[in-house]
């Protein structure tokens, strides 16, 4: 089934959160939304972090370059990462393109499920990006 971005959770700072049930853990897969991929422009390259890394909703997990600046990359929750798209960073394009399927960037198995309630609806989030110009 489609990722669709309406039924994802985000962070301010524009990674994506999709929370899934797997075999009695809820594990979170990650990207960065299709309107911080716009604002970037030309990615250029990206850095993951390796399995089995912990991580902290609101700290930095790697980033992503573009020909205008490199970004840091936040994680939108608490956990510790089990899988990486190693592909992805020499697939920048395909990114672009798709986002939400092809572009997830890791998967966090939660360790604190409180970090969800700080997430935006895609309502929310559409209204900051609008804002934002």
């Amino acid at each position: 089934m489609a990722r669709k971005p309406s039924n994802l959770l985000y962070a301010s700072s524009h990674e994506w959160a999709d929370v899934e049930e797997v075999g009695g853990d809820k594990i979170a897969t990650i990207g960065i939304s299709a309107f911080a991929i716009e604002q970037l422009t030309d990615l250029v390259y990206m850095d993951l972090p390796k399995a089995g890394k912990k991580v902290v909703a609101g700290e930095e997990f790697g980033e992503v370059e573009s020909v205008k600046a490199v970004s840091p990359l936040y994680s939108p929750v608490t956990g510790e990462v089990v899988s990486v798209h190693a592909d992805l960073p020499n697939q920048l394009d395909d990114l672009k393109e798709d986002p939400y399927e092809f572009g997830w960037i890791i998967k966090v198995k939660l360790s604190d499920e409180s970090c969800l309630s700080k997430l935006m609806d895609h309502a929310a989030y559409e209204k900051q990006c609008s804002e934002a110009g």
